[in-house]
């Protein structure tokens, strides 16, 4: 069982909204679609659930030419971040529903029904309606009702946004357990790096409507194939410099030459752009080899336990993500340092030259 997208695109009034895409996601895998708000996410998922016909291209479901097949003839469960419920229905009723309309036993229905209430907690509330819970038991409640269909293909759009962040965490970690052992085509879609990472199988990153990569998410996270799927991938985005290389020396455009050392070294000489995430920028020197930059604070956010720290190094604007509270005075000049082995190095047009070494290790 396998879901194929053939050169597939969406154009909508002379605008594109998914660019040619191809695109095979296999029987048991989890896929994430990952990418900024408008990056096409619900785009894909809709051509794929056949909500939306493509403008060019074929979709293809075990061999077969669905294209143009009605959403309500395919073995399809969707779940979105605003939750629909049938109100009239109790919270029992709108999880049954979908295993009545094709036919199940009564007795499988009720166990059915209740291992997924008990999944998502909601034993207590199985005779309310949906109105009279919050909107993180109405969301529930569209998860399991999706997770009873036992669909061959299951579409998350961003399902979890609504819910608490206890609840959130438990439920990234059992999802995918639960619809990989039910063997469905699972395709979940978010904003979040760091969700894309906890939910693991495969992330395809999206950025104004074309797929970037694919494949497996660590490779996608170490290894991307260039610089937008790096700025996708890291929350905040990857930091950015260009840095020219001459014999032994490096120009990152402050006026300082450094020498060129660690996977610097191997470069020929030219211009290259070196990409870093935030959480390796360093406020403390560290014992190893490091290059040490001097920047200007432009603003400190304190989370609690870690601190983001804006910085501005000529024109290139950062984001160094640090342990421990800071505090930072606006417009102050700090020292700050980066090892080589966390920089990716990426060519003028943004193809990858060179992964971080410390990604190729891991």
């Amino acid at each position: 069982m396998a879901l194929k997208l053939d050169g597939v695109s969406k154009v909508v009034r002379g605008s594109t909204h998914i660019h040619s895409t191809d695109l095979t996601l296999e029987k048991g895998t989890m896929n994430v679609l990952l990418g900024p708000t408008n990056a096409g996410k619900t785009s894909l998922m809709r051509l794929m659930a056949g909500l939306d016909r493509p403008t060019e291209g074929r979709i293809l479901w075990n061999d077969e030419d669905v294209t143009g097949v009605r959403v309500q003839d395919r073995q399809i469960a969707m779940v979105y971040q605003q939750f629909i419920n049938y109100p009239s229905m109790s919270v029992y009723d709108n999880i049954a529903s979908p295993m009545r309309l094709s036919g199940r036993p009564k007795a499988e229905i009720d166990r059915e029904v209740r291992k997924a209430a008990e999944l998502m907690k909601l034993t207590p509330m199985l005779d309310r309606k949906p109105l009279e819970l919050s909107g993180g038991q109405q969301q529930r409640c569209a998860l399991a009702r999706a997770l009873v269909k036992n669909a061959g293909l299951v579409l998350l759009d961003e399902p979890l946004a609504n819910l608490d962040y206890k609840l959130r965490e438990e439920l990234r970690v059992e999802i995918p357990k639960i619809f990989e052992e039910s063997g469905s085509i699972f395709v979940y879609a978010t904003t979040e790096p760091e969700e894309a990472l906890l939910l693991g199988g495969n992330t395809a990153t999206l950025w104004e409507g074309r797929v970037t990569q694919f494949g497996p998410t660590p490779t996608v996270y170490r290894q991307p194939v260039d610089a937008t799927t790096a700025r996708v991938f890291s929350d905040p985005p990857m930091n950015f410099m260009r840095v020219e290389k001459r014999g032994s020396g490096l120009d990152f455009g402050d006026g300082n030459t450094k020498n060129a050392i660690g996977s610097f070294s191997e470069l020929s000489d030219g211009v290259y752009i070196a990409g870093f995430r935030p959480n390796h920028l360093e406020l403390e020197q560290p014992q190893t080899s490091a290059f040490a930059f001097r920047a200007t604070v432009s603003v400190t956010e304190i989370t609690g336990s870690e601190t983001f720290v804006h910085l501005d190094h000529g024109k290139d604007r950062w984001i160094g993500l640090v342990h421990g509270v800071r505090h930072l005075d606006a417009k102050q000049e700090v020292s700050v340092y980066l090892a080589p082995k966390h920089v990716y190095l990426f060519d003028e047009a943004g193809a990858l030259i060179a992964p971080a070494s410390y990604a190729q290790a891991a």
